[in-house]
């Protein structure tokens, strides 16, 4: 049901918690292909514990500063072996442009991309934390 009478828009504003435009950033760099998990070490630690609990970020690994009009994004990644790394950090940076200026109604100002580490799957693989590049 709408809310809007006869063609004329209702006057008010839209508050969007920064909360929720890392989590729609998250969305969006994890479904880049390449990308196996947000976050560092540590907050993947911690991710695996909500995991088991049914109770994942979409905003782990994602630091975002939204401003009224613009937002700048930091986000880490770890990339799936062996894909183009400096691809991948395009596409992360396209995907969350995208999404941010679609879903959000936000132009992005810089995504800063950290890939943390990569994850080289196995045989054996459990989907359990990627393998430390030394």
């Amino acid at each position: 049901m709408s809310n809007v009478t006869g063609g004329i828009r209702p006057d008010g504003e839209t508050e969007i918690d920064d909360g929720v435009v890392a989590k729609i950033v998250g969305i969006a760099a994890r479904g880049v292909d390449g990308v196996h998990a947000l976050g560092g070490g540590a907050a993947r630690a911690v991710g695996a514990i909500r995991d088991a609990f049914d109770t994942s970020d979409p905003s782990q690994g994602v630091s975002v500063e939204v401003g009224e009009t613009q937002v700048a994004v930091d986000v880490t990644i770890v990339a799936e072996y062996p894909v183009a790394l400096r691809t991948v950090a395009d596409e992360v940076r396209a995907a969350i442009s995208q999404a941010a200026q679609d879903l959000i109604g936000l132009d992005v100002t810089e995504v800063n991309v950290a890939i943390d580490d990569i994850h080289i799957p196995s045989e054996d693989d459990d989907g359990s934390e990627p393998a430390r590049a030394e």
